[in-house]
């Protein structure tokens, strides 16, 4: 079987595609090459706003048409929360967030005749945590491994905890031992994510913390780094840093979930803290990791939000001094609190915000990479070329140096020069 496989949305989404594909692979079937009609169209789907929905859909319309006579194979948030408005665009094997083996084995079995099936649960039904093979499917520098599943966090703005459920946590030694078998197989970074790895381990017996998951990893590890996904800033505290400061291989990058500097903003999207305990975890990780990197998510234009409260907002982030930011004009989300929220701002006003604060981005940017040079960071190489190879730095800075194909090394290099978005630098 041939196949085409589309992934929207997260790191997860994305975590999940390939470990659909490494299923697929196991199984004998190879995807399409360029130009060449698939038998299987696999698109795994996004939610998260209605405009993570409109792409899905598009996606999907796009490829089926490209590839005619294709089964359609659906899953992902969108497919979970609209099966019906998927099924009316043309798919036939259509699945949820979860299950991701099963739907693999319904795709396999449509394209050789089947009939398709329809096959979606509660989340909030569910109760074990899903474990795919971690890895990647192309190459062996970055491999990403799902911790954790599911979110009850409730913000006002997001749809994920009716589409993922409650959460759910890979045990430690499963961690500790895929960990070792990703170490074995060459890979150069393991990168932990899922929906909110803060809530890690709350359903498992003992409760153990997401510390005592980077532990367990970091010790399994051997010559990979480790790097986390996104964090709660509630998770930071001193005896979080002071674990996670003892182990040599985590990279000193860390991103936070903001989403706004306004404490009134804050409270209306439900989030559970305020500016003074982000600020305090942000203090707490720069003092345990020097020079580290600290990147957020920020949604502008939040129903009720006012110039003053923007202006808030802005001076928040000059104050924390991010090294780099993802900034979103705030989307409806229906089926959502805040879809309903009065006082919704317009198109104009959150495309003005959020050009106001990508500008405080780029300069806060500038300044994290002005503050880099000189010094020497450890750099993993992913991409070479000819005359120069690329990598990201442990701070999670695209650094590039004039050697050629220095793919998946990781080598000290001396900071010289700052170019655009990312740092020039020599083997030291």
């Amino acid at each position: 079987m041939k196949y085409i496989i589309a992934t929207l949305g997260c790191k997860v989404n994305q975590y999940e595609t390939q470990a659909m594909e490494a299923l697929l692979r196991q199984r004998g079937h190879d995807s399409a090459a360029p130009g060449e009609l698939a038998d299987a169209v696999i698109v795994n789907t996004c939610a998260v706003t209605a405009e993570s929905g409109r792409k899905s859909r598009q996606t999907i319309r796009r490829l089926r048409d490209e590839n005619p006579g294709a089964v359609i194979a659906v899953c992902g948030c969108y497919s979970q929360l609209s099966p019906q408005e998927t099924a009316e665009i043309g798919a036939s094997v259509i699945f949820g967030s979860t299950d991701h083996l099963r739907f693999v084995q319904e795709v396999e079995k449509a394209a050789a005749g089947g009939s398709g099936c329809q096959e979606i649960d509660s989340p909030f039904q569910r109760r074990v945590f899903e474990n795919l093979p971690a890895g990647a499917v192309s190459g062996r520098t970055r491999a990403m491994l799902k911790i954790q599943d599911g979110c009850v966090n409730f913000c006002s703005y997001c749809i994920i905890p009716y589409t993922r459920g409650r959460l759910r946590s890979l045990p430690l030694e499963e961690a500790a031992a895929e960990t070792a078998r990703m170490a074995a197989l060459g890979y150069r970074e393991l990168v932990l994510t899922g929906i909110e790895i803060a809530s890690y381990g709350v359903d498992l017996p003992g409760k153990p913390q997401l510390a005592d998951l980077v532990e367990a990893v970091a010790a399994q590890a051997g010559p990979m780094r480790i790097r986390l996904g996104s964090l709660e800033p509630t998770v930071v505290t001193e005896d979080f840093c002071r674990r996670l400061a003892a182990c040599d291989c985590l990279c000193r990058h860390f991103h936070l979930s903001l989403q706004s500097g306004c404490d009134r903003t804050l409270q209306a999207m439900n989030r559970k803290y305020d500016t003074r305990r982000f600020y305090q975890a942000v203090t707490l990780l720069r003092q345990s990791f020097p020079g580290c990197g600290l990147t957020c998510d920020l949604i502008v234009g939040f129903p009720g939000e006012t110039e003053e409260d923007h202006a808030q907002t802005l001076d928040f982030l000059r104050r924390c001094a991010f090294s780099d930011m993802h900034i979103f004009p705030y989307s409806r989300r229906p089926g959502t609190p805040a879809d309903k929220l009065p006082e919704q701002c317009s198109r104009a006003v959150k495309s003005a915000r959020a050009r106001e604060a990508q500008a405080v981005a780029t300069q806060l940017q500038r300044a994290f990479l002005d503050s880099c040079l000189g010094h020497t960071l450890p750099v993993l190489f992913e991409t070479g070329e000819e005359d120069s190879s690329l990598g990201h730095s442990d701070s999670y800075v695209l650094v590039r140096v004039p050697q050629p194909d220095l793919r998946g090394q990781t080598l000290p290099v001396r900071i010289t020069g700052v170019e655009g978005d990312h740092l020039l630098g020599r083997l030291s």
